[in-house]
């Protein structure tokens, strides 16, 4: 019998409040991803500095392989407590849908990847003398990006903890299968950031859209078998 939606959204919320309040206690998921998002864009700036013209064709790049790695560090460390603190084996005991607890942890490792990406943004204007981010296109760009990152990495997380080298299973499986949205993400960054026409912009965007809209849709059907093994 499958759950109604109030109950499956209950439960998606309830397991979302968890994670953040857990990580507002700890702070250990959030700060590590800043420290590692900030060296990044700390280091690219000073090794760009000397060539104007490679700094501008580049940046998109930069900022998305920040995310990428600072996500995937993200999604790692979030499955790795709820493994070895055994929430894991509580909430599959719980009486809810296993969706939901895809869901809610995808929400919340979205939530985890969008606040340091709201942190890093403003630097890497000010350090990279960048404002074209703060447009609402580049801010589509990201939220799209985003969500296919994480969607694709929540599950494959939740597959890799279980394994002793679970660090270097999950950068393995996860960076060929997301290569589409980092570089459609890139594309369309790119061509927002050197002012290019609206043709540039969309076809990229539109990848973004497909892919999300798939990939959460395997990522539903998958999460329950790959839970239960």
């Amino acid at each position: 019998m499958k759950p109604s939606a109030p109950s499956l959204l209950k439960a998606t919320f309830a397991i979302v409040q968890k994670d953040l309040a857990a990580e507002l206690r700890s702070r250990e998921l959030l700060s590590a991803m800043l420290v590692f998002s900030m060296l990044v864009i700390l280091i690219f700036n000073f090794a760009l500095e000397l060539n104007i013209d490679v700094r501008k064709s580049v940046t998109a790049g930069v900022l998305w392989t920040t995310f990428a790695f600072a996500g995937t560090l993200g999604l790692n460390r979030s499955m790795a407590v709820e493994k070895d603190r055994g929430c894991m084996d509580g909430l599959l005991l719980a009486p809810v849908d296993r969706s939901a607890i895809f869901f809610g942890k995808a929400i919340s490792n979205l939530a985890f990847m969008l606040i340091v990406e709201a942190i890093v943004l403003p630097l890497y204007a000010f350090f990279y003398n960048e404002t074209r981010i703060f447009q609402w296109e580049f801010i589509a760009v990201l939220l799209l990006g985003s969500i296919g990152y994480i969607s694709v990495g929540t599950l494959l997380s939740a597959m890799s903890v279980q394994t002793r080298t679970r660090e270097i299973l999950l950068p393995i499986l996860l960076f060929p299968i997301t290569i589409p949205v980092l570089i459609a993400s890139v594309l369309a960054s790119g061509a927002i950031i050197n002012d290019a026409g609206l043709p540039q912009i969309i076809t990229p965007l539109n990848l973004l859209i497909v892919y999300d809209v798939i990939f959460i849709a395997v990522s539903f059907m998958f999460f329950d078998a790959i839970v239960e093994e």
